[in-house]
């Protein structure tokens, strides 16, 4: 089993914002069914999406994450730093670099060099 989305929430006006940031840790864009076109965005990364849903008030949880692997995590740290957004590296748990940035809308997501090992 594998997870296949999760919704975040973001208001309209930093869609295009929150699609280039996603863009960096690799998701791209696919059509939302018709229903939906007016009132999301939806990125894709191999068989895991990121529904971003529109709201004039979204909620970003204060403590939660999207936790993202990024086999080329060097590359991938570079990429956001390019792009102005501020990386928190931190220590490592699994043996596995890994570090947190936020979103344009705010939501936090951690970066990791690769998945944890159980």
């Amino acid at each position: 089993m594998s997870l296949q989305h999760v919704s975040l929430e973001t208001r309209p006006a930093d869609a295009e914002a929150e699609a280039r940031f996603w863009a960096l840790l690799g998701f791209r864009r696919v059509e939302p069914p018709a229903a939906l076109t007016e009132r999301a965005v939806w990125l894709q990364s191999g068989t895991t999406q990121i529904h971003l849903l529109f709201t004039d008030a979204p909620v970003v949880p204060p403590s939660g994450h999207v936790a993202v692997v990024a086999p080329s995590y060097v590359t991938t740290l570079g990429a956001l730093d390019a792009a102005g957004f501020a990386i928190d590296e931190r220590a490592q748990h699994w043996g596995v670099p890994r570090a947190y940035v936020r979103s344009p809308g705010g939501h936090l997501v951690e970066v990791m060099a690769a998945p944890p090992v159980s």
